[in-house]
């Protein structure tokens, strides 16, 4: 054969094939080569910079492992859940290249010792005495798959950020214009007449024979079904539990009010009329003329005029503390001045100043027994936290090497907990399973016990707290599957839901014609009576809170109304028909307090937005350019 083979190379069309594949392989082999050389890598540029595909890569699977920790072991997370963490991943990786060219643009820089300091500073750094441990930091860095270098300069990025945003935010003000409609919709007060058409006053309805009531059954299979049912068993470690080994000494508590002072002082605030000119000569005749404006006339109008004028800049300050003062020395003026009165000209780093303090807001500071217990709570659960972080790290490796539940040591402070329930937590006799306050533990216990199966792998669960981190492991051993209960054994049951829908029904009906009779025109109390009802008047109440007699219902929508439009809403006794019947409008002038609360309040919401638009703004300018080929490979590889 091979021979034959050999003797046949000499013949044309042998040599024609033989040339014609080796063509073939040459063009693949080069069309390989010319496609991996001509196939970018990049995933993002922004602002001068080029993000490759392995430091994106990277910084998705990071966002990705902690956005999919409480899925079931072997789960893989869903194709829409990949797409949201990897557009959120790229959305951080654009704003912090943004951020970090206009920051160097700037100049703006925050040295290392500030770094050190603040890292130093965060609490899941620290052990069980309050120390720094660098072991506790590699451990969480290497958890959470970030180098020492890359965290480091996220922080430095962040500090540095705050500088910036926090002398944006500084400049923002809410006018008295904006906080009038606003604090006339949070301080209105309602109150309104109604008449109620209670379920227990309902005509009497003859009993439904069975024929009714079966058919009744069938047609409401949800009521009478029972639900299904999951019998576990799990270990809990949490603060709350751990907190009853730990004692607090007085020290404890003087140390942390010291620590924490600043968040226990409100600082004193000043509202203050300013006019910036460029030299002093400027600034005095700005200043004659503001003090030569008419006694009780709108003096600020004059300057603001004045100002104007001469090419100076008035500004309103409201209810700024000393720190929102753009400029030092203007804020030492303000806070030395008395009120209403036209001092300056002030000498700054940034011009020449004439102001005038229009109110001052007197501040206060809490005293160390007022906060103490507050203060307790706040020092057993630091104290609960870093005991429970490193427990947790033990009973991750015992898990992890096939510890089972009933074997793991008694000195971890674990709440063991083993019984059956339901989705809503409830047992089978429809009360709530005892499970370990606080509520965010039971809720993460609860969803964690229904995304488990039989057989799972154990597994260390996370739950946020109030308290701090708690957490658990949880193993199901049997599940009942929801079944429909028989008839004979609800008869009782579904006799008694009938019978209240009758009676609703009907309750239902003579509250719409009640509000169709007003609607048509007929007065409030005329329709009351022709319904057989007796109107009452609720107490009056806010926007933001009720009072006893006032059905939250009701509440709900009753700021929503025009005064005299009638509502209809359920309760869970009957139905109410409703119409408000009073509306006081607040004076600020009678709340000067509350009114300056409010206008701080949009102050730093207006100061938010401001920021907010400046990173907009930065993104934009920066122009990034997603190379959507990369990015999709990276999110969904076509191997999935």
């Amino acid at each position: 054969m091979i021979t034959a083979l050999r003797n046949s190379l000499d013949t044309w069309y042998v040599r024609a094939f033989f040339v014609l594949m080796i063509g073939t392989f040459v063009f693949w082999g080069v069309g390989d080569v010319v496609r991996m050389f001509g196939t970018s890598s990049w995933v993002i540029k922004v602002a001068g910079q080029t993000i490759e595909a392995p430091a994106f890569q990277a910084e998705y699977q990071r966002a990705l492992a902690a956005a999919t920790a409480n899925l079931p072991p072997g789960q893989e997370p869903p194709p829409d859940l990949r797409q949201k963490v990897a557009e959120q991943a790229m959305q951080r990786t654009v704003t912090e290249a943004a951020m970090g060219s206009l920051l160097r643009d700037l100049r703006l820089v925050s040295p290392d010792s500030f770094v050190a300091s603040a890292v130093r500073e965060m609490r899941v750094f620290k052990d069980s005495s309050g120390n720094f441990s660098k072991q506790q930091f590699d451990a969480l860095l290497r958890n959470n798959g970030l180098t020492e270098q890359r965290f480091l300069q996220s922080v430095r990025i962040d500090l540095t950020q705050r500088q910036l945003f926090g002398t944006i935010a500084a400049g923002a003000a809410a006018s008295r214009t904006q906080a009038l409609p606003v604090y006339a919709a949070v301080f209105e007060k309602r109150a309104a007449d109604m008449v109620e058409f209670p379920f227990s006053r309902a005509p009497a309805v003859l009993p439904a024979d069975e024929a009714t009531l079966r058919r009744f059954y069938d047609n409401h299979p949800d009521l009478y079904s029972t639900k299904e049912m999951r019998r576990v068993k799990a270990v809990i470690l949490s603060p709350k539990a751990v907190a009853k080994e730990i004692a607090v000494s007085d020290e404890d508590l003087r140390a942390a009010y010291d620590h924490a002072r600043a968040t226990y002082v409100t600082p004193e605030k000043r509202s203050a009329r300013v006019i910036s000119a460029a030299d002093e000569a400027a600034a005095k005749t700005l200043m004659a003329a503001w003090q030569a404006a008419p006694a009780g006339g709108d003096d600020w109008a004059v300057a603001q005029a004045a100002a104007t004028a001469a090419g100076a800049a008035p500004v309103a300050l409201d209810d700024a503390t000393r720190d929102q003062f753009p400029d030092t020395d203007l804020a030492a003026a303000v806070f030395g001045a008395q009120a209403n009165t036209v001092v300056g000209p002030v000498k700054g780093a940034l011009a020449w100043y004439v102001l005038k303090v229009s109110s001052i807001v007197a501040g206060s500071e809490k005293s160390f027994e007022s906060v103490k217990e507050e203060l307790k709570d706040r020092v057993l659960a630091d104290k609960a936290t870093d005991i429970v972080y490193p427990r947790a790290n033990t009973l991750d490796n015992l898990l992890g090497n096939g510890t089972a539940l009933d074997d793991l040591p008694g000195d971890l402070g674990l709440i063991a907990v083993t019984g059956s329930l339901d989705a809503d937590g409830k047992t089978a006799e429809g009360e709530p399973a005892p499970l370990p306050d606080p509520a965010e533990l039971r809720t993460a216990l609860i969803d964690a016990a229904f995304k488990a199966r039989i057989g799972d792998p154990l597994r260390l669960i996370e739950a946020k707290t109030p308290a701090g981190p708690a957490y658990f492991a949880i193993a199901v051993e049997e599940i009942t599957p929801p079944g429909l209960k028989p008839f004979d054994d609800v008869r009782t049951a579904v006799a008694d839901e009938w019978l209240f829908q009758q009676q609703r029904r009907s309750q239902e009906e003579a509250a719409a014609a009640m509000l169709a009779s007003i609607h048509g025109g007929r007065p409030f109390a005329d329709a009351a009576t022709i319904a057989g009802v007796v109107p009452k008047l609720t107490p009056i109440v806010s926007r933001g809170e009720g009072a006893e007699g006032m059905p939250v219902e009701l509440h709900q929508v009753l700021f929503g109304l025009k005064k005299g439009e009638a509502t209809m809403v359920e309760t869970s006794t009957g139905f109410i028909v409703a119409v408000p019947a009073e509306i006081v409008v607040p004076d600020p002038a009678a709340d000067t307090a509350g009114f300056a609360k409010l206008n701080s309040e949009l102050t730093n919401a207006i100061g938010s937005d401001l920021v907010a638009t400046f990173q907009e703004a930065v993104r934009q300018r920066a122009k990034p350019r997603i190379n959507q080929t990369n990015f999709d490979q990276i999110v969904q590889p076509r191997n999935q």
